[in-house]
């Protein structure tokens, strides 16, 4: 059973000051739960492996899909192809941040990778500062919880120019490269998320500045511009995938730009590669049983219950549940059945005295640097709650 610890809530207005005005449901309940899951530093630490040891696997995967041409197998658009390789091959073109949606951990139960948001995570402004914010206005010890990604960020912001561990000679080699920062208009969460990152990468010691997308101009010789400032480096929380499949002429633009070194682009393009559950069969492939994985097959599973998910997809939609002889036991209706789907052993999430599902999320910056946790049903939705932690 999940241990909870019940909290004081943070009232909209202090949310809002925050910046995080998407505190409220389309339900019209509220997105932050009132409790703590309560986790022991052993099983914080083991967290902080799982996820150390996933992100080497995956780029050995990465690599695996690389050298033998498997971009069709795990749903990669052709269009993208060779900016991934592009992107692959040069240290420049650094994964700034993901993070990897897990289950178990607590409660005993083993620690389980379901799948690795590496291109365009979002929950980082609730996992960063909202939970931490929880435990200050409620009189509880700020360091009692996995949480340096505020920080993780900022160095990682730095090794983009160090390209290496240590960032301590970030401002000597800094030389004013301008970092333009953009989303879409009109999604709140996207848009100050992406402010969040501008304000670290600020922090850090970068020029920025932020644009709404449809205002940055693309030039494959000249590169990327905002009001007629050039910009060396671009972050777009924009799916890759998408730029590929709705966007064609754009990701033509970007590979050139890339290319012509006119910009480096973030997250790089090789994230869709770890995006894509397609690359969870390669990882079953290259580790058969291994403890943190569950077996994964681009066909159904013989005689194991599972989940039927798309290659690319967000917030549950085309996701299903199967039972062992294939029959549907929970489907949630998406904008993504166009996809190629992806099979993956069932693994029971933790659950609450209530009856409610828990599903960490563990965010990666160079490194394993914070815990957060979505609760739901069997299939976590665009109505999960976020629910901070606290070390006891």
């Amino acid at each position: 059973m999940v241990s909870l610890r019940p909290v004081e809530p943070l009232d909209t207005a202090y949310l809002e000051e925050l910046g995080f005005t998407w505190h409220t449901d389309s339900d019209e309940t509220p997105y932050l739960a009132d409790v703590l899951v309560e986790v022991s530093e052993a099983e914080a630490e083991a967290y902080y492996e799982a996820g150390n040891q996933l992100y080497d696997m995956y780029v050995a995967a990465g690599e695996y899909v690389i050298e033998h041409n498997l971009f069709h197998e795990i749903g990669i658009p052709f269009n993208l192809v060779e900016l991934i390789k592009e992107s692959w091959e040069s240290e420049v073109h650094w994964h700034l941040y993901g993070r990897f949606d897990l289950a178990g951990g607590i409660d005993g139960m083993p620690i389980k990778l379901l799948e690795f948001n590496a291109d365009t995570p979002t929950a980082l402004f609730e996992t960063a500062i909202v939970q931490w914010a929880i435990l200050k206005r409620n009189g509880l010890d700020e360091v009692r919880q996995f949480n340096v990604i505020y920080d993780a960020l900022l160095e990682n912001f730095q090794r983009m120019v160090t390209l290496e561990e240590s960032v301590e000679h970030f401002h000597e080699r800094y030389e004013g490269w301008r970092f333009l920062f953009t989303s879409v208009r009109g999604n709140a969460e996207e848009e100050n998320t992406v402010r969040l990152l501008q304000y670290i990468a600020g922090e850090a010691g970068y020029a920025t500045e932020f644009a709404y997308i449809d205002e940055v101009e693309f030039d494959a010789q000249e590169g990327i511009f905002f009001n007629g400032v050039y910009y060396e480096l671009w972050f777009k929380l924009i799916p890759w995938e998408e730029i590929a499949l709705e966007e064609p002429d754009l990701a033509k633009l970007l590979s050139l730009i890339v290319r012509n070194q006119k910009a480096i682009i973030f997250n790089p393009a090789y994230t869709l590669m770890f995006q894509s559950k397609g690359l969870l069969k390669i990882l079953w492939d290259l580790y058969p049983r291994h403890p943190l994985l569950l077996e994964s097959s681009y066909e159904p599973l013989k005689g194991k219950m599972q989940v039927r998910k798309p290659f690319f997809g967000r917030e549950g939609g085309s996701v299903a549940i199967l039972e062992s002889d294939g029959t549907v036991l929970v489907d949630l209706p998406g904008e993504y059945d166009a996809f190629p789907m992806l099979y993956q052993e069932y693994t029971e999430l933790p659950v609450d005295a209530e009856g409610r599902r828990y599903q960490a999320g563990l965010f990666f910056a160079y490194e394993s640097c914070g815990l957060g946790y979505r609760r739901g049903g069997e299939i976590m939705n665009n109505l999960s709650k976020f629910v901070g932690h606290i070390i006891v």
